[in-house]
């Protein structure tokens, strides 16, 4: 079994030894997956899950934590889904590489009710571990050179720690250049 990461003073168990602290898609995500052995989990207090508190909580900059964001966009009728994940030091962007990638119009945020309900998972705990897989998972670039990324767990009571490398081989992930400023 391979060391589960750790960052500042997080210090993590394997994830897979503490379901409790993992929303149910994202359990069943990793035990299906090959790599889970080397991801972390840490259980944090629920005030401090979002990025910023977190950070100054732990002493980390914020260059350590990757975001997901839910974004939806139409053409043609068909709605098209995809979750951003980027550094949290940067934002994605939506507006243009997102919009192109999705090939729509208009693109926007879910709307928080709706990105819980569809992913069972809390706000201010998505992932990308575990999400429909109807959905595209976009990957900034940056967030598979880190060597390790503070991420949601699908629960606010926890974070996992994930090495960059393997967020790029989670199923259905598409690393983009550019996908955050």
């Amino acid at each position: 079994m391979a060391d589960t990461p750790t960052l500042g003073r997080l210090t993590t168990v394997p994830a897979l030894d503490r379901p409790d602290l993992l929303a149910a898609p994202v359990a069943t995500a990793l035990a299906g997956w090959e790599h889970a052995d080397e991801v972390g989990v840490v259980e944090i207090d629920p005030a401090i899950a979002d990025t910023a508190a977190l950070a100054e909580a732990y002493d980390l900059g914020m260059d350590t934590g990757a975001n997901c964001v839910l974004v939806a966009g139409r053409r043609e009728g068909v709605e098209r889904v995809a979750a951003c994940l980027v550094r949290a030091d940067t934002r994605a962007d939506v507006n243009t590489v997102v919009k192109r990638l999705l090939d729509v119009r208009k693109c926007s945020f879910l709307p928080m009710e709706r990105a819980v309900e569809e992913s069972a998972m809390e706000h201010g705990g998505i992932t990308p571990v575990g999400l429909p897989a109807s959905w595209r998972l976009l990957l900034d670039a940056r967030v598979a050179a880190m060597d390790v990324a503070v991420i949601g767990s699908g629960v606010r009571r926890s974070k996992l720690l994930v090495p960059g490398r393997l967020l790029a081989l989670l199923p259905g992930a598409e690393v983009v250049e550019g996908l955050a400023g």
